[in-house]
């Protein structure tokens, strides 16, 4: 019999045939630690080969196309940042962080929060990438990441990317920053005063119905002391090696988990209130809320309309997330320049189902 056609096979095609540039072994042009300057241009943590171009598509609640190796546990890059998020929020709900505007000296003192300026860094602020946190984290000091520019920002840098630019108070300037994301999963680390992997594990994959092999690791440097066992504080991507490896299929489960507003099997996951703080524009920022890209301005990926969210990370790694539209899109190792191209076939194959 012939193969029925499935909606969305004009964005598949277009994404495989827009394969990001970066190599699928581990060197030359992989991962982004060798676009810094010396002496922090090299991999603290482990890097490994990528899978082709491979995603999955669910739409009212159930899988209805995917492609390439679905099941394959791939890296993330700064999709992690985004689980950071999650993990923030079951901290919330269990009451660990009973107020995320407060300092967070006061629930992690000790590792950097105590003195100067970084006495008023609060939870929001490293959520929303707002801290202006000074310091080295794990030996990688903030500046390497000050004057930075991603993609997905219609600005030019105003300056050279690790040049000493002055900083202003937590709080009055948004800056993408590697380092103090991963400030804010050792703070994490500390009021969780477990293994953040295992938390995550816990709370979130098995909540979901995640099964493929997966890992989060941190650096050779990033051991640490929590109630005298030695624990690895894991980084929020994959800028210098480490981070997340997961299939593109378990990550459309979290993705549903969030557009069905925190509930996944029947059980709640994740409150409904913090999905919804995640959501709300930065001020300084407004393409951006908690670890999460925006699209309320269309700044970001104009076709896709402003109703969804992303979680995005370099090579390009994107979870879409569109509660309105009940999509859940995930597509690994696009260019970055053609995720836009990608949404828009999304949305044509969405206006047909919706017609027919």
């Amino acid at each position: 019999m012939p193969q029925v056609p499935n909606p969305f096979d004009d964005a598949i095609a277009y994404a495989i045939a827009s394969e990001t540039p970066w190599s699928r072994e581990v060197g030359g042009n992989f991962g982004i630690h060798h676009l810094d300057p010396a002496p922090w241009n090299r991999a603290l943590g482990p890097l490994h080969d990528r899978g082709p171009v491979s995603g999955v598509i669910r739409l009212d609640g159930r899988e209805v196309a995917r492609w390439g190796e679905p099941h394959r546990a791939d890296l993330t890059f700064s999709v992690a940042k985004t689980y950071l998020a999650l993990l923030a929020g079951i901290a919330v709900d269990r009451g660990l962080l009973p107020d995320p505007d407060e300092p967070a000296r006061l629930r992690a003192p000790g590792i950097g929060f105590d003195e100067g300026p970084n006495r008023e860094v609060t939870w929001t602020h490293l959520l929303q990438q707002t801290s202006e946190w000074q310091g080295e984290c794990f030996g990688v000091p903030d500046q390497v990441d000050r004057y930075r520019v991603v993609e997905y920002q219609k600005v030019a840098p105003a300056g050279r990317k690790g040049d000493p630019r002055p900083l202003r108070a937590p709080g009055t300037f948004w800056e993408y920053n590697d380092v103090r994301i991963n400030q804010l999963s050792l703070a994490l680390l500390h009021l969780f005063r477990r293994p953040l992997p295992e938390v995550f594990e816990e709370a979130v994959l098995g909540p979901v119905g995640a099964r493929d092999p997966w890992r989060w690791v941190g650096y050779e440097n990033s051991w640490v002391e929590i109630d005298g066992k030695r624990v690895q504080s894991v980084p929020g991507g994959s800028h210098w090696g480490g981070g997340i490896s997961i299939s593109a299929h378990d990550q459309a489960l979290i993705g549903q988990m969030l557009a069905d507003g925190g509930t996944a099997n029947g059980r709640r996951v994740l409150s409904q209130a913090w999905i919804e703080r995640m959501r709300t524009p930065c001020p300084l920022a407004p393409f951006y809320g908690m670890l999460v890209w925006l699209n309320g301005t269309q700044d970001v990926f104009p076709s896709a309309g402003g109703r969804g969210f992303f979680a995005l990370g370099a090579g390009s790694s994107v979870t879409w997330v569109d509660p309105e539209r009940r999509l859940v899109a995930v597509v690994r190792w696009i260019e970055g320049a053609k995720i836009d191209g990608f949404a828009a076939r999304v949305v044509k194959a969405l206006s047909g189902l919706r017609r027919s």
